[in-house]
């Protein structure tokens, strides 16, 4: 069997979508200005002329923004000049992070999906597809556009924005959980949601490198103790065994609905001895990117769960089921993860 080679680190590339009046623009600023030293890249596309709160965004201050020409990009609806967008704040001098697609209120997410999926620059990955839902018009939103159920199923994460205009706000976060697939539903007021959600917070004295488990376990901990968490729950798994992977494959199958994000390192022993795999996967959209094992550091398996609603214990539980001491590998074990080695380049990806 012929295991992938390594491929090099890929910048996430989220799509932040939702009716006008939804929030989007609130969220993106908040982002911007609660990156927690990463630094965010960010594609607005306006439908007509570039609007006020596009400028906005652009004149969001802090090492979290990067100007590009006027501060702001007006993406057409078309895959090779959003390709070029995407060229641009991928370049390695920038140092950009994350990249962020503000969609118009009136696009249609699933084609900026797909455009991102198909995308063939080596260095961008997608990110997930955020969909932002006003709580005290939704009713009013879903009479003028029935299209938004097919929305929220699309979605890998849901942000029920302005609950605190909204009378009922529990019946609409259940409405909206009755609509999703595997989403998480995260409710919100002004568009505050934790950036962890989205991408992984840099320290802002970190600006080389990858963002260390360490680093994610410590921002997770006390960072924002009471402040924004108790919209989720999240898991950080360390195991010194290695992983089997059909038994991982069995877990990320089955995952269940709210767990929103799962990153870090699997260590799959004589499966792959020379390789680590770095799992991505938000909502239904999975990958596995084999990377060498830093030179004289230890093997480990570490990987952070992040969820809305999910069973921490069940799921701790059913992540050390995984763990295997097999001195040897089949020669077929390992089919069900590379189903998910792919590049972007190479086709439109399937959910998990």
């Amino acid at each position: 069997m012929s295991l992938p080679s390594p491929k090099p680190q890929q910048i996430p590339v989220v799509v932040l979508a939702g009716f006008l009046g939804s929030g989007k623009t609130t969220l993106l600023n908040h982002l911007l200005h609660r990156s927690g030293g990463s630094r965010i890249g960010a594609i607005v596309n306006d439908f007509g002329a570039i609007e006020i709160d596009a400028m906005a965004v652009a004149g969001a201050l802090g090492d979290s923004t990067v100007s590009l020409g006027n501060g702001c990009l007006c993406c057409a609806v078309d895959a090779s000049e959003l390709d070029q967008y995407l060229e641009r704040l991928a370049e390695p001098s920038l140092g950009i992070d994350v990249i962020v697609i503000e969609a118009s209120g009136l696009a249609e997410p699933q084609e900026l999906v797909r455009m991102v999926l198909a995308s063939e620059h080596p260095g961008i990955v997608y990110g997930g597809l955020v969909e932002v839902v006003d709580a005290a018009e939704f009713d009013d939103t879903r009479s003028r556009h029935p299209e938004i159920d097919r929305h929220l199923a699309l979605a890998d994460l849901v942000v029920v924005n302005k609950l605190d205009r909204a009378a009922d706000g529990e019946r609409v976060l259940g409405l909206v959980g009755s609509l999703v697939d595997r989403a998480a539903v995260v409710p919100a007021s002004y568009g505050r949601i934790d950036p962890e959600f989205l991408f992984d917070c840099r320290p802002s004295e970190e600006r080389i490198g990858q963002l260390s488990f360490d680093d994610l376990h410590e921002h997770g901990a006390d960072d924002h103790a009471g402040h924004l968490h108790s919209a989720y729950d999240s898991l950080s798994f360390v195991s010194e065994e290695p992983l089997d992977p059909r038994r991982l494959m069995e877990f990320l199958d089955s995952r269940p609905e709210g767990l929103y994000r799962i990153k870090g390192y699997v260590d799959f022993g004589p499966y792959d001895v020379r390789n680590r795999y770095a799992v991505h996967a938000v909502g239904r959209f999975l990958r596995f990117y084999p990377e060498p094992w830093p030179a004289g550091g230890e093997r480990l398996t570490q990987l952070v769960l992040i969820g809305s609603g999910i069973d921490v214990p069940a799921l701790d539980k059913a992540l050390g089921a995984c763990r295997s001491d097999a001195p040897h590998a089949d020669e077929y074990g390992m089919w069900g993860v590379l189903r998910y080695v792919r590049n972007p380049e190479e086709d439109l990806a399937e959910p998990a």
